[in-house]
């Protein structure tokens, strides 16, 4: 099995906790008043969050609403996450 690069280790992490909160998603529909839910679900969507913007900052967004909208929509002139090279 090839290694990983830096940046394929950091979105399998993210894919991983992207995962675990559309899980606990899916629970809390049918026990939203699990306190284990609740708690599973706050504590990987912390994750979620400090893994999504690490990403961003080292590689730029993966998702439209994580563009500078400062200046202009920098989505539409940046090349789209497929189109940086490396995956």
């Amino acid at each position: 099995m090839p290694m990983l690069s830096d940046k394929q280790k950091l979105m399998r992490r993210l894919q991983q906790s992207s995962f675990a909160l559309t899980e606990a998603n899916l629970y809390l529909d049918s026990h939203p008043t699990c306190k284990d839910g609740l708690k599973y679900y706050s504590q990987h969507k912390k994750e979620h969050d400090e893994l999504m913007a690490q990403y961003t900052e080292k590689y730029g967004p993966i998702r439209a609403e994580q563009t500078d909208t400062e200046k202009e929509w920098s989505w539409a002139v940046t090349p789209f996450p497929w189109e940086r090279g490396e995956s």
